[in-house]
């Protein structure tokens, strides 16, 4: 199972993606939301998505939105990293930025595991 992370922030992405590594997950990254669909649109193994808010060409918010209308997308569990919690769909899981990276990756190994069983 993969972790896809979208992020503007090339240091954000990369700590959290060498921590997810380090504890066994694939990866994948996306600068924008954009690339986000483009790489969630060529995979079936994703079983959730890091996604920030704020960032250029498409946010993570119409993105969320792009999933929900999928009914393959909108099955994989989206932990918002913000730092505006309010900004998130009403009932998502944000994470306020600068979040704990042990909570995160406890929180995505919570849903990796839940959608392998």
């Amino acid at each position: 199972m993969t972790v896809l992370i979208v992020d503007d922030e090339e240091d954000l992405r990369e700590s959290v993606r060498d921590a997810l590594e380090d504890e066994g997950y694939r990866t994948q990254v996306a600068s924008d939301g954009v690339e986000a669909l483009h790489k969630l649109a060529g995979t079936y193994d994703v079983c959730a998505v890091i996604l920030d808010v704020v960032m250029p060409r498409m946010d993570g918010i119409a993105v969320y939105q792009e999933m929900q209308r999928d009914s393959r997308l909108a099955k994989i569990p989206v932990v918002f990293a913000t730092s505006d919690p309010s900004r998130v769909p009403v009932g998502a899981l944000a994470f306020r930025k600068p979040f704990d990276l042990a909570q995160l990756i406890s929180t995505v190994e919570g849903f990796c595991r839940s959608r392998d069983a």
